[in-house]
């Protein structure tokens, strides 16, 4: 088994995988590719049935060990994205052990979300992209690794009301900057499918859409807000990215 793998090795080899793999990659089967059709993300969902999907297993997030884990798979994830298909996306799975299912809040996973990213980039061996803004602070900024810019989502076990935002383990997914080209407010086609996600984001969730939810480049956009979004209509007032920082040992705390 490679460090990342797609959907048609997973659905002749999952049996041989541990069991929490086993799981997380089924629940994910099942929430986006579920009969109904009503998971919000229209391009995961094509990506996820055409095979474009990329996936990776990482130990347990706090754990520094996982960082570099994490950090070699998107090196890996990088050298393939562009065969992979323009609905590409690297989605990985962390094992998520009982205690923080029993005792993590979603401030909790927030927290621990920003300690990955920063951690991350401590094995990053390449500078930053030239024509990214290193300020999470100007809305052009986009998380970069590697020299590639990508759009992070993440969704915890402690995601209730948003369910959008809700998974079994701790999940993140990095979405390539190129894969939204075609799809952003400047095209027809990604105004409408702006629209159509939305309204599906709306009938998926128990609560309204997150303010922060805007597009890429709107002057009015952090990018890093929308990458792990509240249960309510909280919004942190200062990015957490702390890029090129020693890495960071997580301790539960809350970081409001």
């Amino acid at each position: 088994m490679g460090a990342v793998v797609d959907k048609k090795w997973l659905d002749q080899h999952l049996t041989s995988l541990p069991l929490w793999q086993q799981n997380a990659f089924k629940d994910f089967s099942t929430m986006i590719a579920d009969e109904a059709n009503t998971f919000p993300c229209i391009p995961a969902r094509t990506g996820f049935l055409s095979n474009q999907l990329r996936f990776s297993f990482i130990g347990d997030p706090r754990e520094l060990q996982s960082a570099k884990a994490l950090a070699d798979c998107l090196k890996e994830y990088g050298q393939c994205a562009r065969s992979a298909g323009k609905y590409t996306s690297h989605a990985i799975f962390f094992e998520t052990p009982q205690d923080m299912l029993e005792n993590y809040e979603v401030e909790d996973y927030r927290a621990l979300f920003w300690t990955v990213l920063n951690n991350i980039t401590a094995f990053d061996e390449k500078e930053w992209p030239t024509e990214i803004p290193s300020d999470p602070s100007v809305h052009t900024w986009e998380f970069c690794f590697n020299g590639e810019p990508y759009f992070v989502f993440c969704a915890t076990p402690a995601h209730k009301l948003r369910k959008s935002r809700h998974f079994a383990t701790l999940l993140m997914a990095f979405q390539p900057r190129w894969v939204f080209e075609d799809i952003n407010d400047t095209t027809v086609l990604g105004q409408k499918l702006k629209r159509l996600i939305r309204k599906r984001i709306d009938l998926y969730d128990e609560v309204p859409g997150h303010p922060d939810l805007k597009w890429y480049g709107q002057k009015d956009n952090h990018e890093w807000k929308q990458y792990f979004l509240s249960d309510d209509e909280h919004s942190p007032s200062k990015c957490p990215f702390l890029r090129g920082h020693l890495p960071l040992t997580f301790s539960k705390q809350r970081n409001n």
